[in-house]
């Protein structure tokens, strides 16, 4: 029989075998278990379709280091020992639970129900008893009632139960005890698109922005409602409670994970260290400052070991001493502060230099790795030859490679190299490379230092990490951090992938940021156009706000590249009921009140968050001199215009006051002030709009950022094909330095980065260039308003 053929015997439809065959591995681990269960059927006959599908099941359930049991996990389902699927998941749970690879038939049997059977009495009875528990609840509901529920509790009850004849029975006596479906029963619920007055107060209460939508696991990942674009208002905790990451100890059960006779030891070994707590670990280059994408990393390390009680480390993998600062440093461990993690413990890669050559040394000398003399632009490409050194003797190898330590070789003369093959096809990955640098940790000490490849996973190791979490390019370095680990026989953490987090509208690669620094395109590293987690701090965006965001995005596999909209749409949430309000214009008109009675307060208490008492208020002075903000005046009347003209009033907020304008006074076509007169407000001459002020201001500076790039993608050579600095877009900054702010502002902006919203403008927070002579602010994000709002 053909291949097709043999995977049509499964049940499969034709273009779902044509599709397996694309997957060799699978299709070799398919077309082998079909084999055996032909002979064992005594044709394909005896293949049924039910057999099938369990065959496809174990052939892709089973994960691929177990797979020495498949002969007769399939055995036990062609002799129907195994006759279901909740069986044969019993089964795969057993077989991973194994100590050594060992089975014992009679446990099996008794873990998987083999020859248990569940009668049609025994289904009808616990139905019945469950249906009569909740009968009030099933009368005053009807078929509006969720069986999902007592579906799943009948399931656990009756274990081995044939899961179709328990909905069936459930259906039937629900139908028996209500009867065939009436007219109510069948109308369609009310379409979330209509609102009725019911939705509509929901929508009016505080809580109903909650969203309670809980993530959902698919192919080894979360998966949340943000997916769609709006936050669930899930902590990033809550969300890595339910992630399917394996328990510490029980390394061996995920798939592609590699067991040797001493694996089940060590792991026993490494309970002992960690007391089955689960350890994580934050690894950055100090090379740069950390990214929005970072954020995401921090928020699933140390997130996945906060929801698990567990600790989490921030290692820094220095083990380049090119580039690496003290500013970077310090920068990545305040950015995971100001995220509000801390660490467990700071660690470094340099912690482990010596055990690091030791490692290397034994490599050598079990013949897993070798001193080559390839120039480094001699293996560049997805092809390059092979090393003609790559089977040198490991005791030349050895004295080589000391060599090396000692400094007899020039940078780039020799290279230690691991003979093996990463996924994506390259050979002999680098282990150590020479650099006549000094380091900052160790100083002159070393001249020789580890790659990436070679240091994170023997890192991990010696931490004791439980859950290696990394982004998805990293998936094809698995292979050589489960063979490195085992090669040196030490204990092998879990390494599991999620999607990297990028962003529209800018650049996060550390030598594209300091292009722009050097050309003048931005001031720094905090530049709050970048998205560097400095620039967003700087800029006004709360740190909860970052995490929320993150939180919202889940843990799914696929690369994402997110509009900065999304971001933007949390950090107005978040500083919509904590930034204290303030009115700043930043377009300045005097204002001449020239009727202000003398009963008139000299100072307004405005509340600090509107709705929130909690939230405190504060004082605003208030006098016959106010200013308004140019927008908000017109000589002319204009169709659809609210605010202030010559021949329309309006009121000033918080004041309880009218204004009519009596006169403009202009040179030339300058407005230089306008006199008005005012009157409280009332049911009579109640206006039209409300509009911000200040009386009595201090001067500030305000800064408003746009896009830093004209273009979504400015990477993309086919949208910018002169280059990510011919797309600056020369709007991204507008400076406005004749802003008047209420003096109740200048006390509470003392400290930077406090974020407030200036009225019927948008959020800002306090730039750290405020000094005791000029107040900065930094626009944050506007105000979201209606589309036409005049």
């Amino acid at each position: 029989m053909e291949a097709t053929d043999k995977l049509l015997l499964l049940g499969l439809t034709e273009q779902k075998a044509k599709e397996t065959r694309k997957n060799e591995f699978l299709t070799s681990v398919l077309i082998s278990i079909i084999d055996q269960a032909v002979v064992e059927c005594k044709g394909t006959s005896g293949v049924s379709r039910e057999l099938g599908k369990l065959l496809y099941t174990l052939a892709t359930k089973l994960p691929k280091q177990f797979h020495s049991h498949l002969p007769l996990l399939t055995s036990y389902l062609t002799s129907n020992k195994i006759d279901q699927e909740a069986k044969l998941t019993a089964a795969i749970k057993f077989v991973q639970n194994s100590v050594n690879g060992s089975i014992r038939t009679a446990e099996l049997d008794a873990a998987c129900g083999v020859g248990v059977v569940v009668s049609l009495d025994q289904i009808e009875s616990t139905v019945q008893c469950m249906l009569d528990a909740r009968k009030p609840d099933i009368l005053k509901q009807r078929y509006k009632f969720n069986v999902g529920p007592l579906l799943a509790e009948a399931r656990n009850t009756l274990l081995w139960a044939d899961t179709k004849k328990v909905k069936e029975e459930f259906d039937l006596q629900i139908l028996t005890l209500l009867g065939p479906k009436t007219d109510d029963d069948l109308a369609k619920p009310t379409k979330a698109g209509k609102k009725t007055a019911e939705s509509k107060e929901k929508k009016s209460s505080p809580d109903a922005s909650k969203d309670t939508s809980k993530p959902t696991v698919c192919n080894g990942a979360i998966s949340s409602p943000q997916d769609t674009g709006k936050s669930e208002g899930l902590s990033i905790m809550e969300l890595l409670r339910n992630a399917p990451f394996h328990k510490p100890g029980e390394n061996h059960k995920t798939d592609g994970y590699v067991i040797t006779s001493s694996t089940h030891d060590i792991l026993k070994q490494h309970l002992k260290h960690t007391g089955g707590q689960v350890r994580t670990r934050f690894p950055p280059e100090p090379n740069g400052i950390l990214h929005i994408g970072h954020a995401k990393a921090i928020n699933i390390n140390f997130g996945y070991a906060a929801a698990h009680n567990g600790t989490c480390y921030l290692r820094y993998d220095d083990t380049n001493p090119e580039k690496e600062e003290e500013k970077f440093f310090v920068g990545i461990k305040d950015m995971v502060n100001w995220l509000g993690y801390t660490p467990a413990k700071i660690t470094h890669s340099s912690d482990n230099f010596e055990q690091l050559f030791v490692w290397a040394v034994q490599l050598i000398k079990q013949d897993m790795a070798y001193v080559c003399h390839q120039k480094p632009e001699e293996v560049r490409g997805r092809d390059p030859p092979p090393s003609p050194w790559r089977e040198r003797p490991k005791e030349e190898s050895l004295k080589l490679f000391q060599d090396m330590k000692t400094g007899k070789f020039d940078e780039g003369q020799a290279t230690l190299r691991l003979k093996l093959t990463l996924e994506e096809g390259k050979v002999d990955p680098v282990a150590y490379r020479i650099k006549y640098l000094s380091h900052h940790r160790t100083g002159d000490s070393w001249c020789i230092y580890p790659t990436y490849d070679y240091t994170h996973c023997l890192c991990d190791s010696i931490e004791q990490i439980t859950h290696s979490l990394c982004t998805k390019e990293f998936q094809t370095r698995r292979s050589s951090y489960y063979w490195l680990c085992n090669a040196v026989n030490i204990y092998c953490p879990v390494q599991w992938e999620y999607g990297r987090l990028n962003m529209h509208y800018t650049v996060v690669s550390k030598r594209k940021i300091a292009k722009l620094i050097e050309g003048g395109f931005v001031s720094d590293w905090d530049d709050p156009r970048l998205f560097t987690l400095s620039a967003l701090r700087r800029r006004g965006f709360p740190s909860e706000a970052v995490n929320k965001f993150c939180a919202s995005l889940g843990l799914t596999g696929a690369q994402i590249t997110i509009h900065p909209d999304a971001l933007e749409a949390v950090v107005r949430d978040v500083l919509n009921t904590t930034a204290h309000r303030s009115m700043v214009v930043l377009d300045p008109i005097r204002i001449n009140i020239t009727n202000l009675p003398s009963s008139a307060p000299a100072s307004i208490s405005v509340p600090n968050i509107p709705g929130s008492d909690s939230a405190g208020t504060h004082q605003v002075a208030f006098a016959n001199t106010v200013y308004i903000d140019s927008s908000d005046f017109r000589e002319e009347d204009e169709r659809g215009y609210r605010r202030l003209t010559t021949h329309q009033s309006v009121g000033l907020r918080h004041s309880g006051y009218v204004l009519r304008v009596c006169a403009v006074n202009k040179q030339g076509d300058e407005i230089l002030s306008i006199d008005a007169t005012c009157e409280e407000v009332s049911v009579s001459n109640k206006p039209k709009a409300f509009i911000h002020w200040v009386a009595e201001p201090v001067k500030c500076q305000v800064r408003l950022y746009d896009r830093l790039f004209l273009h979504e993608s400015p990477e993309d050579a086919s949208l910018v094909p002169e280059g990510f600095l011919s797309d600056i877009n020369p709007a991204s900054l507008t400076v406005v330095t004749g802003a008047l702010a209420d003096r109740s502002l200048a006390v509470a902006a003392s400290t930077p980065y406090t974020s407030f919203q200036f009225e019927r403008v948008g959020f800002f927070a306090v730039d750290p260039d405020t000094s005791d002579d000029i107040l900065v602010f930094n626009r944050t994000v506007g105000l979201k308003e209606d589309k036409g709002k005049n």
